[in-house]
């Protein structure tokens, strides 16, 4: 249903963060030596819990490779899939994610599709360096090195899905949105939908700005070549351009002020269109011709603006 409707799945295949913080979350999961009969050799001691994510027990190991070919063999067929290895583990969980990351890829060789493999930021205390240098497809950083702030962009060695579950817990801005897709990466939004999160209450009343930007950058993702498009910082005065160099031009302005876009050397005119980030307002401005630098003015006044060239 999901993939009828353009959605992918990801598939989370083990809880990390659950098992170190959870109320009696060792005492209640199934590997537990009181839970089951398999005689698995696990301590009941509590500070013993999170071996359960590491290379320290074959028979353990042997029981969650099993689960995971049941699963890879039950959605194998489905194109609209991501494995997810384990919810913010623990950083000692590191050489057990490498592991069932390179395992995933290994098995399904063997069935002839292949789908995405994630790791996410481990907590608490991991690094992103970590998952750059992991076996992983796709990752999503903690906010080290500017991901919540000013995200560096993405160099196409990793798919990044910019989760702010990662970087905040619960928070995100619509200008954290626009700043990740135009540095090449997914933006994901943890929804407060209902303002009650882990026993706790939030006004959620900002959270529809994100929503809603999230849903124009999706527009935009439709609408543009996104196949050829990269991140050209240096094409604009803001440093956030996402371009088909020539073609086409996605520009975010972070301030309501004087943008410059670099078009020298490219022939031809462009259409202009401006969208207002709160509003959803787009106001389609007279073309121009490339062959310089041209100076940009929002024709309104917004906390920041977003702007679309296209050659015609």
């Amino acid at each position: 249903m999901a993939r009828e409707h353009g959605i992918y799945v990801s598939i989370m295949l083990f809880e990390g963060w659950g098992i170190q913080f959870s109320p009696d979350s060792y005492r209640n999961h199934p590997f537990y030596p009181d839970n089951n009969i398999n005689n698995l050799g696990l301590d009941t001691a509590n500070d013993r819990r999170l071996e359960i994510h590491e290379l320290v027990n074959p028979k353990v190991l042997e029981m969650q490779e099993s689960y995971l070919r049941k699963v890879i063999e039950t959605v194998n067929d489905l194109d609209n899939v991501l494995y997810e290895i384990s919810n913010e583990n623990h950083p000692p969980s590191t050489a057990w994610q490498y592991h069932m990351i390179n395992f995933i890829k290994e098995y399904e060789k063997k069935l002839g599709n292949s789908h995405p493999v994630g790791m996410t930021f481990q907590y608490r205390g991991g690094s992103n360096k970590t998952l750059f240098d992991s076996p992983a497809d796709w990752i999503s950083p903690n906010p080290d090195g500017g991901y919540r702030e000013s995200p560096p962009a993405s160099d196409g060695s990793k798919v990044i899905l910019n989760d702010t579950d990662h970087l905040w817990g619960i928070g995100g801005t619509p200008q954290w949105v626009w700043e990740s897709f135009l540095r090449g990466m997914n933006p994901l939004f943890m929804d407060p939908y209902d303002g009650k999160v882990l026993m706790q209450s939030f006004d959620t009343t900002w959270a529809d700005l994100v929503r809603r930007n999230m849903g124009y950058t999706n527009d935009y993702a439709r609408q543009v070549d996104l196949e050829h498009m990269i991140p050209m910082d240096g094409l604009a005065s803001s440093g956030y351009c996402l371009a088909s160099k020539g073609n086409e031009y996605l520009v975010y302005d972070p301030k309501d002020s004087v943008m410059t876009v670099d078009l020298s050397g490219i022939s031809g005119n462009f259409l202009v269109e401006w969208l207002n980030p709160y509003s959803g307002e787009k106001s389609e401005q007279p073309s121009i011709q490339g062959g310089a630098g041209i100076s940009f003015t929002p024709p309104f006044h917004s906390d920041f603006s977003i702007l679309y060239l296209k050659k015609e």
